[in-house]
């Protein structure tokens, strides 16, 4: 596979901010993504939908019910990103997809698989990309999936170049008019753009006191509902599916806060703002015209 008619990039930060992402990235060992990733080598860096098997906790032996608890976490994150690959479609082998964000490369592996189709993947961390590409290679698809220690503000990608593309959880990290335009230059006319992404709800006021906790938690800057659908009109993206998935997200987070392996202190702020209604976990699809 081509490099995409990519062009010599600089580093890949545009602020002090980003520095601290990349940071923050290039420095995490998280067990709740690496354990999970380990199953199977599908390294998601987002969370899960759908019912959960709470059998699974009633598991006596504790190396067993440890394991047990990891997979099905696994399971529900890789419906997410499944989920997430569905919307993208029809999609063929000779297609181009952009996974901005791309963390370990799960998404960018999971839409290759379920299409065929070429991706490349963005990180602002170096770490993750190494990371990701030594993957592709183990798995003999470094052909056709690759990883890019670059920007998805300023990818350096060739123009038109993706049938489509996305941000899976990370487009809190940045502002989104200038992440919707790049996203709109790379992609065809046409083209196809999903984001699955925390939001909060402007209906509620501002920013809830738990929005305020996740954002210092991970280091990034929740957007609220509305500015997702104002700036995807000003960058030529059209909404054509918009999925509240905020109730199908619940289970995981449930599950994940009795996970004493996993938990890393988030998951009862996460549950509270799902239930009280102020934040949104929301997929959106719309195209490029």
């Amino acid at each position: 596979m081509t490099d995409a008619g990519t062009r010599t990039a600089p580093v890949p930060s545009q602020s002090t901010y980003q520095s601290r992402v990349a940071e923050y990235w290039n420095a995490e060992e998280n067990p709740v993504n690496l354990e999970l990733g380990r199953i199977d080598d599908l390294y998601h860096h987002h969370y899960g939908v759908g019912e959960a098997d709470r059998a699974v906790l009633d598991e006596p032996d504790p190396a067993r019910r440890r394991d047990r608890v990891t997979a099905e976490l696994h399971r529900l994150e890789h419906a997410q990103a499944e989920l997430l690959a569905a919307h993208l479609g029809p999609l063929t082998a000779a297609d181009r997809v952009f996974d901005a964000g791309c963390g370990r490369g799960g998404g960018s592996v999971t839409a290759h698989l379920r299409y065929g189709c070429h991706a490349d993947g963005v990180t602002i961390s170096a770490k993750q990309a190494d990371f990701a590409n030594g993957q592709a290679r183990a798995r003999g698809i470094d052909d056709k999936v690759r990883y890019h220690h670059r920007n998805m503000l300023d990818t350096g990608l060739d123009s038109g170049a993706y049938t489509a593309s996305w941000n899976n959880e990370s487009s809190m990290y940045v502002e989104l008019d200038l992440l919707f335009a790049e996203h709109a230059r790379l992609l065809r006319r046409g083209g196809r753009y999903v984001v699955i992404t925390g939001c909060y709800n402007d209906t509620y006021g501002q920013a809830s006191r738990e929005v305020s906790l996740i954002n210092a938690h991970y280091i990034c800057d929740i957007h609220p509902r509305s500015a997702y659908f104002r700036a995807l009109a000003r960058n030529r993206l059209v909404p054509v599916h918009v999925e509240d998935l905020t109730q199908a997200a619940l289970p995981y987070w449930e599950l994940r806060a009795q996970a004493d392996h996993l938990v890393t202190g988030i998951e009862d702020t996460f549950i509270t703002a799902y239930r009280n209604g102020s934040f949104q976990y929301l997929l959106i699809a719309a195209d490029r015209v």
